[in-house]
């Protein structure tokens, strides 16, 4: 059978047939041109036979252009959740800098299957909708999520605001979808949007524990994280509960700055790539400026800033950490350019916990005393008492002698 290829397709047919890939990835990342190496893995011979099998004995006429689309989307799903392969309309919205239109929902995604909800913003078009960590994202406006990207799917999240979006939402059982309604709504990120502090049990700050919310690492977070920690030390509280739980938004570097706050001397954060170099960021003068106890919540929601914060402080001995692992999404990512307008958008660096051996990108950060966040049904009401909060504060006391 003889198929007809267009430029681009015999292009990815050698590309997937030789080590043409990694060339062009090293090269894209690191401004050079490495020297293609003679012979591939021994999975490329095998992919390659398998191209062939299906060009030349399938039962009918082969789309080449999909077959090829799958397989290098099918690459890049293989690295891990926030890799994705880039059509070229992806690409040239990522080169123009455009910014993405300012009408959101409030939610923090992934992969896995499908698209699956990691945060909520507090106070969102989401969070009111009663949408939670964990949800799975069937379809987007009636497109399946089955085979979308991270990527893809943060973009259609996005409009205009105002403007409606339709969300097939799968919980509990995958055979019960819901459909969810949510309007758009301008992002919101004053400094009391994105921390707020609580009294603990309905008691007043003084003389006892304060509960700490951190809806977002947005623009300005660590600023207010240091000033509502100011006002409560002048207010007399003994202790606080930082509750990260969901909270999935916001630039790496803003975790960093909050973890300063807290953490006097050593390091605070390392990053690391490919190359055996790390970068270590390390506690400097002014730094540590906050010395009350603390002790954060965390939850299969807090990822990126919130993520790199907790681990900063727990392996520095500033905090305990009571809740459940977190999502373990804490990379950066770049463009990487393939010919013919398509492109790669792939992790380069992840942050490492404080001692450099593990990663916590796809890894997450591990609780000190774990305990489960409920989540409820779509028509079930939320627990009378936030057990996880009480579990938190009575670590919290058992810092403070009480």
């Amino acid at each position: 059978m003889k198929v007809l290829m267009t430029s681009r397709t015999r292009w990815l047919v050698v590309a997937v047939s030789t080590p043409l890939v990694l060339f062009l990835v090293v090269g894209g990342l690191l401004g050079a041109a490495p020297r293609v190496p003679e012979q591939g893995p021994v999975e490329i011979a095998q992919f390659r036979d398998v191209l062939s099998l299906i060009m030349q004995g399938y039962v009918e006429k082969v789309d080449v252009e999909r077959v090829m689309d799958g397989a290098m989307r099918g690459l890049a799903d293989s690295l891990d959740a926030s890799s994705a392969y880039l059509t070229p309309p992806e690409v040239k919205a990522l080169e123009s800098k455009a910014a993405l239109p300012a009408g959101e929902t409030g939610l923090v995604i992934t992969r896995q299957f499908y698209l699956r909800i990691v945060g909520v913003r507090d106070g969102s078009p989401a969070a009111k909708a009663g949408l939670q960590t964990g949800d799975f994202i069937r379809m987007i406006d009636g497109k399946p999520t089955r085979d979308m990207s991270a990527f893809t799917g943060t973009r259609l999240l996005r409009g205009a605001p105002g403007s409606k979006i339709v969300l097939t939402i799968i919980r509990s059982n995958p055979t019960d979808p819901h459909e969810i309604t949510l309007v758009r709504a301008a992002a919101t990120s004053t400094p009391a949007d994105l921390v707020v502090v609580k009294p603990v049990n309905g008691k007043s700050v003084a003389g006892a524990e304060a509960h700490v919310r951190v809806a977002s690492f947005g623009t300005g977070a660590a600023a207010a994280l240091r000033q509502a920690f100011l006002t409560l030390q002048k207010d007399g509280a003994r202790g606080a509960v930082i509750d990260l739980r969901g909270t999935a938004d916001g630039a790496l570097d803003e975790g960093v700055a909050a973890a300063r706050l807290f953490i006097k001397s050593g390091t605070i954060a390392i990053k690391a790539g490919r190359a055996p170099e790390q970068t270590t960021i390390t506690a400097g003068p002014g730094d540590g400026a906050i010395a009350m106890p603390v002790v954060l919540l965390i939850s299969n929601g807090t990822a990126h800033a919130a993520e790199v914060f907790a681990a900063a402080l727990t392996g520095n001995n500033r905090a305990e950490l009571v809740g459940e692992p977190t999502a373990g999404l804490a990379g950066e990512q770049k463009l990487v350019l393939l010919p013919e307008s398509h492109g790669i958008w792939l992790t380069y660096a992840r942050y490492m916990q404080v001692d450099g051996k593990q990663s916590i990108h796809e890894r997450g950060v591990r609780p000190t005393v774990g305990v489960e966040i409920p989540t409820p049904g779509f028509d079930e009401l939320p627990p009378a008492t936030d057990q996880p909060l009480t579990k938190a504060v009575e670590q919290l006391r058992v810092k403070l002698g009480k």
